[in-house]
């Protein structure tokens, strides 16, 4: 009974200190509207199951500028405004470019040596420069081409074979496996297509990296995550994966030393060699920072994060909103077959001459957002936003998904019409802010240039070589678009459709 009592006395004085900070702090400074939240826990339980669509709502309610309190941790204040993301993304850029710290990036990415969860500091404008200059250049993406083709190819071919037999086609899965095996072989240099354990231990890798772990937002309530096994999963997921990447990094290494090779200078070469070569040339004098085996291992798993999920889950919503608009899907299929004839596989070039198709994917990218809350931000020192006070040490969330929403901005916001981007300027590179699937600013996504031109030839070639119906044994002739929630939004029900060769 004494226990419960002090218990009880230590809980009434926490929450008397919290409610007098928060008064203290909102007399001292300008703070952004906060929605009332609960002891403790703040906001958390207002941010439900699917996050971007929770906190959209907010700020229909509370304005474009929200701070909440999402634990005890720091303050967390969300943008839902183009021009607040212009704010923070480019003409403040700096002080909002850092990253506040995640206990999952810290199991999963080697505490966090990657570049996406990464603080701001030397050792990211280190990491980043080799991604640009060695790993995403122009001229480096253009030099997979080949691989990409040949891959899509081999999907094109085995939807020949299902539609020959009268079949249907699991989209969901053979674009998983599509994007699956040209990062592998891009990064690793062969597929891995047929370890079902390499399948699954990546699938968990993002559903963890996706998660929330409630140490992140009340740190002495961490054991719950071990309690419900979320530490354990992490732990197990990591120890795998570095096993796989360390035989990985051994074969690359053995095959360098057999065959004596130095360098990058072979034209075929995948990720793992270039990353090694900079290791072997010490690359990073300038930044004094030594690239070691983990750097590589971080830097490789931050590439399947941000380019299969992501791609395969635009390929799938763009599949999916053309075959619930069939007469946009006709225009789209017009365009391309009568534009290239003949032609059977549409290569990286051609889409170029795509107008619709282009527009097609950035109304997927729009209505979609594949990563609809970007990853969270940290202010490195005081500022100031519409004339609200932030302070250093402030995490921002970005909703990507509800500023592409925005009435303010789009015109019938809710509905998928790629017309709208017809003689547009307006695109996702990070130059417009009503439109940033990829971010934008220090922090935007470096291969937004590689995970286009898959959307784009994949798509083509897929709209070129087939109609698309829906299954007759499906129950409804329009497709169920319900989201699962995660570091991707994805499709919940599998893309399952019926292919029917078409003949030029």
């Amino acid at each position: 009974m004494a226990t419960i009592m002090i218990l009880l006395n230590l809980l009434t004085i926490l929450l008397l200190f919290f409610f007098l900070r928060k008064r203290k702090d909102a007399a001292a400074n300008k703070l952004p509207p906060c929605p009332r939240g609960l002891p403790l826990l703040g906001n958390l339980h207002q941010l439900g199951s699917f996050p971007h669509r929770s906190l959209n709502s907010l700020s229909k309610q509370y304005g474009p500028l929200i701070l909440l309190r999402l634990g005890i941790v720091a303050p967390t204040v969300v943008i839902s405004s183009a021009e607040l993301a212009e704010q923070v993304m480019k003409t403040q850029d700096l002080i909002f470019a850092s990253r506040p710290p995640s206990s999952m990036a810290n199991h999963l990415l080697y505490n966090t040596k990657d570049i996406a969860f990464s603080p701001y500091n030397d050792y990211w404008r280190m990491m980043k420069k080799i991604c640009i200059v060695h790993l995403l250049s122009s001229r480096r993406v253009q030099s997979y081409k080949r691989v990409r083709q040949e891959e899509i190819d081999l999907l094109i071919e085995e939807i020949r074979t299902a539609s020959a037999a009268a079949e249907a086609v699991n989209l969901s899965k053979r674009l998983g496996v599509l994007t699956n095996d040209i990062i592998c072989r891009v990064a690793l240099g062969r597929k891995y297509s047929g370890e079902t354990r390499f399948r699954e231990m990546l699938d968990e890798f993002q559903r963890l990296l996706g998660s929330f772990p409630m140490a992140d937002f009340v740190p002495w309530l961490g054991w719950v995550d071990r309690v419900i096994g979320l530490e354990g999963r992490a732990r197990r997921t990591s120890r795998e994966l570095d096993q796989f990447l360390e035989r990985v990094l051994e074969e690359h290494l053995n095959r360098k030393k057999s065959s004596n090779a130095i360098g990058c200078s072979k034209e075929c070469v995948d990720l793992v060699d270039v990353l090694l070569s900079v290791k072997d040339e010490h690359d990073t004098k300038d930044a004094n920072i030594a690239l070691d085996k983990e750097h590589i291992k971080a830097l490789i798993l931050e590439i399947f994060a941000a380019g299969t999920d992501t791609t395969f889950t635009t390929l799938i919503w763009a599949m999916a909103e053309l075959v619930n608009h069939p007469t946009l899907m006709q225009k789209v299929q017009r365009e391309i077959r009568e534009t290239l004839g003949s032609k059977q596989f549409i290569e990286e070039e051609d889409v170029d001459k795509l107008t619709y198709l282009k527009a097609t994917i950035k109304e997927t990218l729009r209505l979609h957002a594949p990563i609809a809350l970007l990853l969270p931000r940290l202010t490195t020192e005081d500022t100031q936003l519409q004339g609200y006070d932030i302070h250093a040490g402030t995490r921002i969330i970005i909703n990507a998904w509800g500023i592409a929403r925005d009435p303010n901005y789009w015109v019938r916001p809710e509905e998928f019409w790629p017309e709208r981007f017809i003689n547009s300027s307006v695109d996702f590179r990070g130059q417009h802010f009503q439109l940033i699937p990829f971010g934008a600013g220090r922090r935007a996504c470096p291969g937004i240039g590689f995970s286009i031109i898959v959307i784009e030839c994949t798509l083509a070639n897929l709209l070129r070589n087939f109609d698309w119906e829906v299954p007759e044994e499906s129950k409804d002739d329009i497709l169920d678009m319900s989201e699962i929630a995660g570091i991707a939004i994805q499709k919940k029900s599998p893309l399952i459709l019926m292919p029917k060769l078409h003949f030029a």
